[in-house]
């Protein structure tokens, strides 16, 4: 997890690593700031997936398939030619997520604080024990949020999907970090490894599943420029 300008500002996320499709698709943004999002996030899975594989950003070429709409273009991300890496993406306002590994793997990121959830959302994407969990809380609303990302996760990873997702209960993972600065969880859900993570300076939490380990690796920063003496 990066803001959007870490990431832009990395020396190996060029813009021009992007395919026509991908473009195309940030072009029709009418915001500045959200297009960066989309372009920063499909940087950023371009260098994890580099990372894992052993090569360069530049030799990651990224494609979209939409299981639903039988469509490309849009949809679960992977990368083309490549059998032995998966990968996922995630953006929001600032922030950006990706994960890359040998395995499926689902990752969603989310600013932390965001306006109140009404209660027809909640219970849209909540069982009645996770409902239970969050009323009881002095944050429901970080309750409500952990457990989407995850759920959200769970989706990418092809677990669940968005219609069913109050049939899926997590409220036996840990709750959601106290404290400041970064904050790290590991858990179990099925056969799935889950990584939480809340990073208070970003403002931001994200959730990882994957059916093996997750590592989590540096952070993605562009590099301090050395002083002469």
């Amino acid at each position: 997890m990066s803001t959007t300008a870490e990431v832009l500002h990395h020396p190996a996320a060029r813009e021009s690593l992007l395919t026509p499709v991908e473009r195309r698709r940030a072009a029709r943004f009418r915001h500045e700031a959200s297009r960066l999002d989309f372009v920063a996030a499909h940087l950023l899975v371009r260098l994890c997936a580099a990372r894992s594989l052993g090569v360069a950003a530049h030799d990651i070429e990224l494609a979209q398939y939409c299981d639903e709409c039988r469509e490309h273009g849009h949809g679960r991300p992977y990368v083309t030619g490549r059998h032995d890496v998966q990968v996922s993406l995630s953006h929001t306002r600032g922030v950006v997520a990706a994960a890359a590994g040998p395995a499926a793997v689902g990752i969603d990121v989310e600013l932390l604080g965001r306006r109140s959830v009404a209660p027809s959302v909640l219970e849209q994407v909540l069982t009645q024990r996770e409902l239970g969990v969050s009323g009881r809380s002095r944050d429901p609303q970080g309750v409500f949020m952990r457990q989407w990302v995850r759920k959200e996760a769970l989706v990418k990873v092809g677990r669940t999907s968005r219609a069913t997702m109050r049939e899926v209960d997590l409220s036996g993972l840990p709750p959601v970090p106290a404290g400041s600065g970064t904050s790290v969880q590991r858990s179990r859900f099925e056969k799935f490894h889950v990584l939480d993570l809340a990073d208070k300076r970003r403002g931001a939490l994200a959730s990882v599943v994957c059916a093996v380990p997750v590592l989590l690796t540096g952070e993605v920063r562009p590099p301090v420029p050395l002083r002469g003496r």
